[in-house]
């Protein structure tokens, strides 16, 4: 049985004015993937611990559904404007999550 997926890309923000070219990127980029067949959402998190620290979360119905995307000729361009704050301080800038269990 499939289950629904989380992905998570790593991104950084190292003052205020990357921080606000994030939280546009993202909202760029939600709208172009609102429409996308297995998506069901998305977050953009900021860590109180360390501000510079950003992730976005999405929620995508099973991993087929999120390696379709991923491998269309779209993915790239949809996701551009995030692109140039991926969180380099990390060896890998993204994890993939099957939900195991959920209350």
């Amino acid at each position: 049985m499939p289950h629904e997926v989380r992905v998570l890309v790593y991104q950084a923000a190292h003052d205020d004015e990357q921080l606000e070219a994030v939280r546009a990127a993202y909202h760029l980029v939600s709208k172009r993937l609102a429409e996308v067949p297995g998506m069901l959402g998305n977050e953009l998190l900021r860590s109180p611990l360390d501000p510079t620290a950003i992730v976005v979360v999405s929620r995508w119905a099973d991993l087929a559904a999120f390696r379709r995307w991923e491998e269309s000729a779209g993915h790239r361009e949809d996701t551009a404007p995030l692109r140039p704050y991926r969180d380099t301080r990390l060896a890998v800038p993204f994890g993939i999550f099957e939900v195991e269990a959920a209350y």
